[in-house]
């Protein structure tokens, strides 16, 4: 299988078509978003394309293709219009004889970890910043980045997930990190 993994799109237009054109074009057979899909947060300036109701007719037309994880911007009010679920706090995935634990990073992370087991992969959003690196048990964390609002100078990025290897890219499809487990 063959995943395309994004975060933090905080009801930016232009942001949730560049997922879906990345989508496309990496012929992915699913996308994780890993929360803030619609607000854009009261930290974060407003996204320049910002429009959530065109963002929640892009996010319900393709709901078959999405597994989500609640953001601290996500709220019962955005399930209230979205037509797949995204109030779960995580998602444990098993990829290929990986573990993932899939959440949006703002309760478990590097400083609060979930209970992970030896060589666990912790995959987060939240911060707008990406990150691939090692910690606690031999467990790997993995962060796309923002699509919309990135930070610490980080361009625009996915995660594109496919046989134990991650590869983090920017819109343009250039290879910002790579990692074969």
């Amino acid at each position: 299988m063959k995943l395309l993994i994004a975060s933090d799109i905080h009801g930016d237009l232009e942001s949730m078509e560049l997922v879906l054109n990345a989508y496309k074009n990496e012929h992915c057979d699913r996308i994780l978003l890993l929360g803030d899909l619609l607000y854009h947060g009261p930290r974060n300036d407003l996204p320049k394309t910002y429009n959530p109701k065109a963002v929640i007719s892009l996010l319900n037309e393709n709901k078959e293709l999405i597994m989500t994880v609640k953001g601290n911007c996500d709220g019962e009010v955005d399930q209230m219009v979205l037509d797949f679920p995204i109030l779960a706090d995580y998602a444990l995935l098993s990829l290929d004889g990986l573990t993932v634990f899939m959440t949006h990073g703002h309760h478990h992370n590097t400083t609060t970890p979930p209970p992970l087991k030896k060589s666990d992969i912790l995959l987060h959003g939240h911060t707008h910043i990406l990150a691939c690196e090692k910690f606690g048990n031999d467990n790997l964390y993995l962060n796309p980045g923002s699509a919309a609002l990135p930070k610490a100078g980080n361009p625009k990025t996915y995660i594109v997930y496919e046989n134990r290897k991650f590869t983090c890219k920017d819109f343009s499809g250039n290879v910002i990190f790579e990692i074969q487990l």
